[in-house]
């Protein structure tokens, strides 16, 4: 194997590089990169069920629920009761999640661009189809 296709170092590294990057940007304006997600799933989905949310950001129920609690205080999110489904919730975004949203949503457009910076159009979509593919062979637990 020649070591530039040591793929699971490579991954695992850009990973907690990119991931240190995010997080000092959120740090820097009083949000982590989960509230982020949250936030830019609201954004296109305000009022979504909490379920569904945690589904699409592949966050734990139980973590969600955490993560929602934290977003209420913060002043970011608000739940309600779904009218449907008196046990279900669902989560709206408040004037200041908005904000900051979009604000997350400015400075991650940055962080995407330097991220295919130096990269054709052709090899940005090959990598953006290989790391899709990684949901779909390596499917996501039953129990999370």
């Amino acid at each position: 194997m020649r070591a530039e296709h040591r793929l699971i170092f490579l991954l695992t590294v850009g990973y907690r590089r990119l991931q240190r990057a995010i997080e000092q940007e959120t740090v820097a304006h009083d949000l982590t990169s989960a509230q982020a997600g949250v936030l830019f799933y609201l954004g296109r989905n305000d009022g979504a069920l909490i379920g569904d949310v945690s589904q699409a950001l592949d966050i734990v129920p139980s973590a969600m629920t955490g993560l929602a609690d934290r977003m209420e205080r913060a002043g970011l999110a608000k739940r309600r009761r779904d009218d449907a489904d008196g046990r279900s919730q669902r989560l709206y975004l408040t004037a200041v999640g908005e904000g900051l949203g979009k604000r997350a949503a400015t400075r991650t457009k940055v962080i995407n661009s330097r991220l295919m910076d130096g990269f054709s159009e052709a090899e940005i979509d090959v990598v953006s189809r290989w790391l899709s593919s990684l949901q779909e062979k390596f499917p996501k637990d039953k129990d999370g």
